[in-house]
């Protein structure tokens, strides 16, 4: 089983308590199903366990196959210069069939970020490197798809489904993992 070789730090999305037992690490792609259909089990499992677990988010758009990932990514990381990453994180998710232009620019302006630092962020690339950063940890991890997670520096291999991340974090819990 691979384990993650980039640590955690302050550089990462994290949410949860900084003295969290568990930590799960997800490299994600906001346009990909899998990852589409993992987000509400993850929410799920963040409300059970609160504070006793944190969750990292690290990107890993697969532009081969998913032409809107990066611009999403994109979004999120200029969200997150204005310290709304998660409220950006969580929007692509939910309104997924709807990437685009359109949905980047509304949630922009629902979250109160400036229109033209968006467009800026677009044009200029300038958000591309730590997403390629996210991109190569990951596959220095031994990251080939989304999701991918990996709980307290492990990676998570479910057998029938997402659902199972609860009960492997509870498990690490009980210290049994």
């Amino acid at each position: 089983m691979s384990g993650l070789r980039i640590p955690v730090s302050n550089k990462d999305h994290i949410e949860g308590g900084s003295g969290a037992a568990v930590t799960v690490v997800e490299y994600g792609d906001y346009q990909c199903p899998y990852c589409g259909d993992a987000y509400g089990i993850v929410k799920q499992v963040q409300q059970h366990f609160g504070n006793r677990m944190r969750l990292v988010f690290r990107n890993f758009p697969l532009t081969e196959i998913h032409p809107q990932a990066m611009a999403a990514a994109v979004l999120a990381e200029y969200a997150a210069t204005h310290g709304k990453f998660w409220q950006a994180h969580d929007a692509l998710y939910e309104h997924q069939s709807q990437l685009g232009g359109e949905l980047y620019l509304a949630i922009a302006r629902k979250l109160g970020l400036p229109g033209d630092g968006l467009r800026e962020a677009f044009e200029s690339g300038e958000y591309v490197a730590r997403i390629q950063g996210d991109m190569d940890g990951g596959i220095r991890s031994g990251v080939n798809g989304t999701p991918t997670f990996f709980i307290n520096g492990v990676r998570f291999e479910p057998r029938r489904g997402f659902e199972e991340l609860l009960d492997a974090v509870q498990a690490q819990l009980n210290g049994a993992g």
